[in-house]
């Protein structure tokens, strides 16, 4: 294969390795990844992260991974601060290159305010809105006696209570991400039937929460204190999740528990996807995989 034209951008698919420095910019901007997200992330489709590099150097970056043959997801999309504008067309090049991996499928992704009418442009269409809640949460005591560690319950119970609330079955993202050293993953039975499942994770700041999937709002505020106790036992005592509009119970119980709205972002696809049942959706697991 011929070398790339020098001061010319080469876009390519990146590996685990590469992503390192995709963490850093994320970091950057505010986004607050995840210490230890990337192994889950590339677990689901380890051929869906693209990086743009100039004389070796990287330059910019997106995400669009395959969940199945009906449904992507976009994220990471990125170019480096010194590089943007200009007509420099980085950020375009990365973009179709990424979206070239995503075929036929309906494509989503979580906006930031300034990129939501290019992404109009590109054919996404805006669904909901979504919050970033920020503060301490919680009580200090111990969690209510049926929150449990996930690994208590039937994986398959786990994955199909999942399943309600994605687009698309995600196996292959799911085990990783529920046992993913420094992820804690806690769900609430009652009367022996799963109601409601969260994940808290070591981030940038605040520790992250998602997902928080929950039959009732007090399904979740039960596994939102839960969660918040674990952010503290590794040291971090805010949390930070990202709350759908499109369940108006999610920011109630933000709001009970003292969180703070910090930015929004727009969920936006270019076109049908399976419907979730969005009454249980009160965090998302991510804005960068959805």
């Amino acid at each position: 294969m011929a070398s790339p034209t020098p001061g010319t951008l080469h876009v390519t698919p990146a590996t685990l390795q590469d992503w390192s420095v995709v963490r850093g910019w994320a970091a950057e901007e505010g986004w607050n990844p995840g210490a230890s997200d990337a192994p889950a992330f590339f677990a689901q489709d380890p051929e869906g992260f693209f990086l743009g590099r100039i004389d070796g150097e990287p330059v910019s970056a997106v995400s669009v991974v395959n969940y199945s043959d009906r449904y992507a997801f976009l994220g990471f999309y990125l170019v480096r601060p010194d590089l943007r504008g200009r007509g420099r067309g980085h950020g375009l090049a990365t973009w179709r290159a990424g979206l070239a991996h995503a075929g036929e499928r309906a494509v989503g992704l979580d906006g930031v305010p300034d990129q939501q009418d290019n992404y109009r442009r590109s054919g996404f269409s805006l669904a909901y809105r979504t919050a970033r809640y920020v503060g301490e949460s919680g009580p200090a005591g111990a969690p209510a006696p049926d929150v449990v560690p996930a690994a208590r319950v039937d994986p398959a119970a786990l994955a199909a209570y999942d399943s309600a609330c994605h687009h698309a079955e995600r196996p292959r993202f799911l085990v990783p991400w529920l046992t993913t050293p420094g992820h804690r993953a806690l769900v609430r039975v009652v009367d022996g039937r799963l109601t409601g499942y969260g994940v808290v994770r070591p981030a940038e700041d605040e520790a992250r929460v998602g997902p928080l999937f929950a039959d009732t709002p007090a399904d979740a505020a039960a596994l939102l204190d839960a969660l918040a106790a674990e952010a503290r036992a590794f040291g971090s005592p805010r949390i930070a999740i990202d709350m759908p509009e499109a369940n108006p119970a999610a920011a109630a119980l933000a709001a009970e528990r003292g969180l703070e709205p910090t930015f929004e972002t727009a969920r936006m696809y270019t076109g049908e996807v399976r419907p979730v049942a969005r009454e249980r959706i009160f965090g998302v697991t991510t804005l960068e995989l959805g």
